[in-house]
């Protein structure tokens, strides 16, 4: 893949040296790449299916909105359409969810039905009122209420109220009630109906509860935070007597919760569907009460064994929580980039469903309606738009890793911290798009690679579920695995080879390699920094998800008449997760960073003068204790000079 070999085979780290450039030809093919996606955005643009997507079209191949042109071999097209300006759906609740597309016929109509029409007599009348024909354009009004093919060409009645959407112009039935046949059609493994619908009565029961658990979620990961910042000394400490507390409290208090409403159902005052929603409340916390117990055996014994490995890591937390003390911004890392992704993958759908409204118009002999469809080599612009769907996510990621290792480098390496860059994060910006965009490129499209054909394997393997023999399974589920586990190393090795351009300013294969090394001669280190850390940024989610369920299911009790807890508490616990680990993966990357700017410094200084150490005091005790103990040996730097951080312009 063009990685450079090094004419240096000893070289000299050289923190914040801002040299050149590095991978600039990686960097022009990342710019090439995305004027081809900026081509592709402006091919539907260009051939008009931009507007077909905005303004709407019907099914035989009118644009809404506009006078259009005929289509040989379609009646109804060619339509002056200006003052027809919605899409209107003569049965909107049906939806073929494979294709992905509403499996009714679409007309432009002047004004969307605002109220509820019960009969043909009800179509006439709007019709004549308003003018807007609801049945298809070669049935007239007046024979609405008469005509033969007023079953299939006329809307399905009764055709509920709806409004017109924004921007996009189409007739939405305001009763979304009449999509609940689509969770239906997902929930495949629920053959009991009535489960399904009770569960959805408990969501839609408990939705504040869910919002206001949700946003107590968000307030204890910030809480985190702010713990992680003052006290991370004592953080390890802290939170195992925490978790332990709420593990063993929350385990006991679903059982006594388990016992509560078993002896209620026992109970012969509930109604019918009382015991029905008490019978499943009950298997719930049972299926609860044991995954509790069983995990919080399973914690106790792991903190039990992993309690003397905690020296190094509290020293990193305790200096990380430094970091966020000079660098609060960091907090913020994760809000910027979610929202730069969101924007990318709303762009990146818009011009998705562009590309699925353009083409050429083809009349489908079996209907008679109208589809557009890409023919020829035009149909492949969608495979090079998936690719870069996860190329460009990959890099705006691999931006963030850059900013926080270049901040955090430039804290480590700086002595004097009130030297320190008046904003440390904008400068790590703009030194990584002065310098490093090529190396960021080079790294993240090493993870497309292979996360690509992952994901193909894996649709493949949906595809032929059921239909492949259990050898070709194990292989497939082997192959995806394998893949799984290369593509998690070598986002590991992204990561730190991140951190070491951001301390030498060299190339992607130069600074991986870099890395690596440093990493393999601190392998017993590396061991107990992912394990211990990781654990304890892990007790840390794993609180934020307690309380956020125990919570939860305080609050819940008060509904237990109404509301099946399951799927209430599960979206709310699978929220509280996704938060803690934003915010926590964050302080993290701060801990990994840390750690390899250690790992150089005590390999090429010793504390002797001249050679004096660039850490923090938490790490110079850990390693003068080592040293007591003749745990720790001085790095074999050669001598060579460890220099600081060059005060050059691109450091301001």
């Amino acid at each position: 893949m063009g990685c450079c070999s090094s004419t240096e085979s000893k070289r000299d780290w050289k923190p914040l040296e801002e040299r050149s450039c590095t991978d600039i030809p990686w960097l022009i093919i990342f710019i090439l790449f995305c004027i081809g996606m900026a081509c592709i955005c402006g091919y539907p643009i260009a051939t008009g299916a931009t507007g077909r997507l905005v303004s709407g079209y019907d099914s035989y191949g009118n644009t809404c909105g506009k006078n259009n042109t005929k289509i040989e071999g379609v009646p109804l097209s060619g339509r002056d359409m200006k003052e027809n300006k919605y899409v209107f759906f003569l049965d909107p609740c049906n939806v073929d969810l494979i294709n992905r597309k509403i499996k009714s016929i679409a007309l432009c109509v002047s004004k969307c039905p605002a109220a509820e029409l019960k009969t043909h007599s009800d179509l006439k009348q709007f019709a004549l009122n308003n003018g807007s024909h609801l049945c298809s354009y070669d049935i007239s009004p007046t024979r609405y209420t008469s005509h033969s093919d007023r079953s299939t060409k006329c809307p399905k009645l009764p055709v509920p109220p709806s409004k017109s959407v924004p921007i996009l112009h189409r007739c939405i039935p305001v009763d979304i009630g009449c999509y609940a046949e689509f969770a239906q059609a997902f929930i495949t493994f629920v053959s009991d109906n009535n489960v399904l619908r009770r569960v959805i009565a408990g969501v839609m029961a408990s939705k504040e509860i869910i919002m206001g658990l949700c946003l107590l979620a968000l307030v204890l990961s910030l809480i985190m935070m702010v713990v992680i910042r003052y006290i991370s000394k004592v953080l390890m400490w802290i939170l195992t007597i925490l978790v332990i507390i709420g593990s063993i409290g929350g385990t006991g208090v679903l059982w006594w919760l388990y016992a509560d409403h078993r002896k209620a159902l026992d109970n012969n005052t509930l109604s019918v569907f009382g015991k029905e929603v008490a019978s499943d409340n009950v298997k719930a916390l049972l299926v609860y009460a044991i995954g509790a117990t069983i995990f919080t055996v399973v914690l106790l014994l792991v903190m039990f064994f992993m309690r003397k490995r905690v020296a190094l890591t509290i020293s990193l937390f305790h200096v990380a929580g430094k970091v966020f003390i000079h660098l609060p911004l960091l907090v913020l890392q994760p809000f910027w980039t979610f929202l730069c992704l969101m924007l990318f993958w709303v762009y990146w759908i818009a011009v998705l469903l562009s590309l699925g409204t353009s083409g050429t118009a083809i009349k489908n002999n079996a209907t008679g309606l109208v589809e557009y469809q890409m023919q020829g080599p035009l149909q492949y612009l969608v495979w090079y738009h998936a690719v870069g769907l996860i190329w460009i996510s990959e890099f705006i990621l691999a931006f963030q890793q850059m900013t926080i290792a270049g901040a955090v480098v430039t804290y480590y390496f700086t002595k004097n911290k009130s030297q320190l860059p008046v904003t440390p994060i904008l400068s790590s910006m703009a030194r990584t798009i002065r310098y490093h965009l090529g190396t960021l490129a080079k790294g993240s499209f090493i993870i497309t690679l292979v996360k690509i054909p992952r994901l193909i394997l894996m649709y493949i393997h949906s595809q032929l579920k059921g239909k492949e023999n259990a050898c070709a399974r194990c292989m497939l589920k082997a192959c995806v695995c394998c893949l799984w586990c290369l593509e998690k190393c070598l986002a590991y090795l992204n990561q730190n080879a991140y951190t070491a351009t951001a301390i030498n300013s060299t190339s992607f294969c130069t600074s991986a390699r870099d890395a690596f090394l440093i990493l393999l001669e601190n392998a017993l280190r590396v061991a107990a920094i992912n394990t211990v850390g990781d654990f304890v940024l892990f007790l840390a989610k794993v609180l934020v998800v307690s309380c956020t369920a125990f919570a939860g299911v305080l609050a819940l009790n008060y509904q237990r008449d109404y509301t099946v807890w399951v799927l209430p508490l599960l979206i709310v616990c699978l929220f509280a997760f996704l938060v803690a680990h934003c915010f926590l993966s964050v302080f993290e990357n701060v801990v990994d960073c840390l750690f390899l700017c250690f790992a150089v410094d005590t390999k090429y200084n010793d504390g002797s003068p001249g050679r004096e150490y660039f850490m923090d005091k938490a790490l110079m005790e850990y390693v003068e204790n080592s040293k007591k103990i003749g745990f720790y040996k001085p790095g074999d730097g050669d001598g060579r000079e460890l220099k600081s951080m060059a005060r050059g312009g691109t450091s301001a």
